[in-house]
């Protein structure tokens, strides 16, 4: 900010770092508002990178660290400049404008507010400090209209109510439950970004319950959504809701969370029943359970995209489940040397708990990792007592090399 004020232009510290830290939480990153354009901005940073289309954005570089540096915004009409609408929705916005302007552009008020550097103030245009301490969530400018403009505004306000305590505004709230369907006009890849933003704050399972109210989450995951509505003594419910909270507990405690194991989670149920029919049908437990997952995927991606990073590995998560049940002979020891072994035995905990899975196999598996040599033998002995049966392999018989009347 200092060296874009150095070069004469000026510079804000704007939106959720600002609300941050006036909530006296620790700022997840920091933006940058300018009077300067993104072309005046590069020649500014060398360590520069100019982005975007929908909004032309200058991301300055200072090692792993993007600060991300967008221009004042106008409020004027598309016919004066570079902004176009699509049925409402906003699809580019490149008109530059002043601070004022900018202010009643963006889109709650309470990412409306400017931390200045000449004298250390924040300057609020549209009453984003009084929304703060009332703790309202509230759209500038007319609801519906923003919602559709971007309807992943509609997502936003899901997740600032749930992640910072705060009450959607009336007003703001009663589209929620009339313009969910506008999400479909969403590319599906900046719908994987906000799943992550929306499961991975800490707050996945107050999230998927205000989605589920607002009849958002049916929009994200349509499969899902609909096998929710066919619970089996509570099980679907229990499992995505335990599965959302093993997340959130690990994030508390700054453990690692992988987007693979969260979208296993939230798919397995579909993926389970699916896998069930065809068992049904007479396909093996492995061939039922990747052809099901392979369904469930691709109908999922018209949704919400997933990388194949993450949609390998969950997958294999889903795949090794049924090798759980598979505790004779050598089976069990090379289960557990497999680079997925930790994410499937987490994954099968979770439905144990939530009732699905049978709670003896959990503990077998959990006491099969914690012992060794001679008592790791005899619980594959008990598992094969209890009916885990090693597969006998038929030998082939060896061709005699003499002919047939060599005798």
């Amino acid at each position: 900010m200092y060296r874009l004020k150095n070069a004469g232009y000026q510079s804000y510290l704007v939106g959720g770092g600002v609300r941050d830290l006036l909530l006296g939480r620790e700022p997840k990153d920091f933006d940058v508002a300018t009077d300067a354009t993104p072309e005046q901005v590069k020649e500014v940073f060398r360590n520069c990178r100019l982005i975007g289309r929908r909004f032309r954005l200058a991301h300055v570089h200072f090692g792993r660290d993007i600060i991300e540096v967008a221009t004042f915004r106008s409020m004027q009409d598309e016919s004066k400049g570079d902004r176009e609408t699509e049925n409402g929705m906003l699809v580019r916005d490149n008109i530059y404008g002043t601070i004022e302007e900018d202010a009643l552009r963006r889109d709650f008020t309470i990412n409306a507010l400017y931390y200045n550097i000449d004298d250390f103030s924040v300057v609020d245009y549209a009453g984003g400090l009084e929304d703060l301490r009332a703790g309202t969530l509230r759209l500038l400018g007319d609801p519906e209209t923003r919602y559709r403009e971007d309807p992943v505004r509609m997502l936003r306000a899901v997740r600032f109510a749930a992640k910072l305590g705060f009450i959607i505004n009336p007003a703001c709230e009663k589209p929620l439950l009339e313009l969910g369907s506008l999400l479909q006009s969403v590319p599906a890849a900046r719908l994987f970004e906000e799943v992550l933003k929306l499961f991975m704050a800490g707050v996945a399972l107050e999230t998927f319950e205000k989605l589920r109210h607002y009849g958002l989450f049916g929009e994200l995951f349509p499969q899902t959504e609909e096998s929710l509505s066919h619970e089996d003594h509570e099980f679907p419910i229990t499992f995505v809701n335990r599965g959302l909270k093993n997340t959130d507990i690990r994030i508390s405690e700054g453990k690692p969370v992988t987007p693979a194991f969260l979208f296993a989670v939230l798919l397995w149920e579909p993926v389970r029943l699916l896998a069930k029919r065809l068992r049904d049908a007479g396909e093996s437990p492995l061939q039922a359970m990747q052809e099901a997952g392979t369904e469930v995927l691709m109908d999922q991606l018209n949704q919400v995209s997933i990388p194949k990073r993450f949609s390998i590995p969950m997958r294999e998560i889903w795949s090794l489940q049924h090798r759980f049940e598979q505790r004779a002979g050598k089976r069990p020891h090379r289960l557990l040397t497999h680079p997925r072994f930790r994410a499937a035995y987490d994954f099968l905990l979770l439905r144990a708990e939530s009732g699905e899975a049978d709670q003896e196999l959990a503990e077998w598996w959990t006491r099969f990792q914690e012992t060794e040599g001679e008592e790791r033998s005899q619980l594959i002995r008990q598992a094969a007592g209890a009916g885990d049966k090693p597969r006998r392999r038929r030998r082939r018989r060896r061709r005699s090399s003499k002919p047939a009347d060599s005798e």
